[in-house]
Formats: C-alpha cells, structure tokens, sequence
C-alpha cells in the first residue's frame, strides 16, 4: 500500500472562473441545449464555493483566470487526477476540451508535482476526473460516455500502488454525479436505482468495507470532503434550498463542520460540485 496521507487532507485547491460564455458548449458557440442559465448567479456561487475553500477551510487557493474561448474549462476536475506527488493530466472526452489541461499543467507543474500526460499516443484513451471516485484505499472509475476502459488502463498504470476497479455508470452522466466520499470510509450515494446498481457492482470489486450514506436527491449525492490544514473535517454540500431533503441526511455525520455551497447553475449543466475545484496536498510548498 502506498505511504500517503490521511485520506481528505488537502493544503491547496485550484478553481478556474467562469467566462461569459458559460453555458455554451465548446467549439460550438451554441448554448447547451434548451438550459437557461443565469452568468451572474453562476460566477457569484463560484466566488462562494472558492471563498469557503479559502476562508473557512484554509486551503492555498490558486484560481485561473477564466478563459471565454474555453467555455466549460470551470469544470476543472475533468481536467487532473492527483494522488500523493503526482497528477495525471488527462485527455476529455470532446476534442473541443482537450486544450483546457493546459493551465493546469502549468499549475501542478510549479507545485512540483510529478506530471503524467494523457496523448493521442494513448492509444484512443479519454478520461475525466468527475468519473474517478478516490476512496483513500483504491480507485473506482466509471465508464461512461465520458471516460473509457483504455483511459482506465492509463489511470492503473499511473497509480500502482492502488487498486483500480471500473464500473459502469448506471443512472448519471458521471460516476461522481451519483457518489463521492463523505470521509473516510463512507460513501455518500443517491438512492436512485441506478446508483444503486453501480453501488452493488462496486462492492463486489473491493476488499474494503465502506459505509454508506444513501441520499434521496441525486445532486445532494455528490459532496466534498476535506481534512483542512486545522484538521478540522468539512463538508461542502448542496444547501437545503437545492436538496431540502437530503440536508438532515447528510448531518447525520459526526463532528463535521458543514458548509452548504450553492451549485445550481453549474448542476443545470450537469456538473456535480465537486467539478469547480481540484484538491491537492502540497506540504512545504509555495506558489
């Protein structure tokens, strides 16, 4: 087993802002279908997630300037998998994204992390890390419209020190849209049959017992945990105004600090919260 840290400890985040093109599907100038949504409300919800990530948690917080050529670049998770001193760069699924990794790199780079890069050589691979569930023990990838079997294989021979399962992604776009971990050990996942589905499968793959904490409202399902610098547990969670019924749930957790984030535009586009921040632990080290 890798020598890590404990799971959730995290001393940086790194956001990218929201364009004015948000909404708009890159390399397309169309807007996302038939979904209305509000620019000013998203970026004012984003500048909440990033101040809780900075002020209340007390993580480094490294924001990239948005980039309106890129219009969905804010879904930064996509965009790197990190564990321990090393990021896996990797490819998008649409071609239209794939020059968003950039400023990423640029980022994990000067952090000094050990940079791996997804490529056209990958042999077909895409992947995106809001299809990686990381439990702290093994990773669960989610195959999906977004995220191949070949960018699994890549995401294994990265992280050998760790098991890496694939599951399906039954009833959500992304495997982290229906599960995320809630801390160690615990999975919070929705209720729908579909995640309960991947949930069974993922079950059978592991060796490791996780508890788990079912949520009646699919967006609800997807939180962030973070063991801040103060070693404080935190979890960012959609507030009761988005989820009035999963919120009592989720407080079922003991001895955490909660701090409900507002997501509703982002979601209306089918990201989960977690999508806006990418987590890093990077101890002694400056930007």
């Amino acid at each position: 087993m890798a020598n890590m840290c404990p799971y959730g400890s995290f001393t940086h985040a790194v956001v990218r802002g929201i364009p004015e093109t948000f909404g708009k599907v890159a390399g397309d100038g169309h807007e996302n279908g038939e979904v209305s949504v509000d620019l000013a409300k998203a970026q004012r919800q984003f500048g909440c997630l990033a101040g809780a990530l900075r002020q209340k948690v007390g993580l480094q917080l490294i924001e990239i300037p948005p980039d309106p050529e890129l219009p969905e670049s804010w879904r930064i998770e996509d965009l790197a998998v990190i564990q321990g001193g090393t990021a896996l760069i990797t490819r998008p699924f649409r071609e239209q994204r794939r020059s968003e990794v950039e400023a990423v790199k640029r980022v994990v780079s000067e952090l000094k992390l050990t940079v791996v890069e997804m490529d056209a050589s990958s042999g077909g691979a895409t992947l995106e890390g809001s299809d990686i569930l990381f439990t702290g023990r093994e990773f669960f990838v989610g195959i999906s419209s977004h995220t191949n079997r070949r960018g699994a294989e890549v995401l294994a021979d990265t992280f050998r020190d760790f098991t890496v399962s694939t599951v399906p992604v039954c009833g959500g776009a992304r495997l982290k849209n229906i599960c995320s971990m809630g801390g160690p050990g615990t999975i919070i996942i929705s209720s729908s049959s579909g995640a309960k589905k991947t949930l069974r499968m993922m079950e059978q793959l592991t060796d490791h017992h996780y508890q788990v904490l079912s949520v009646p409202e699919e967006s609800a399902a997807n939180c962030i945990y973070i063991k801040g610098p103060s070693s404080r547990d935190f979890l960012l969670h959609r507030p009761a105004e988005e989820c009035p019924d999963s919120v009592a749930v989720l407080q079922k957790l003991q001895d955490y600090t909660f701090l409900p984030t507002a997501c509703s535009e982002a979601s209306k586009l089918g990201a989960p919260l977690s999508s806006l921040c990418l987590l890093i632990n990077r101890k002694h080290t400056s930007l």
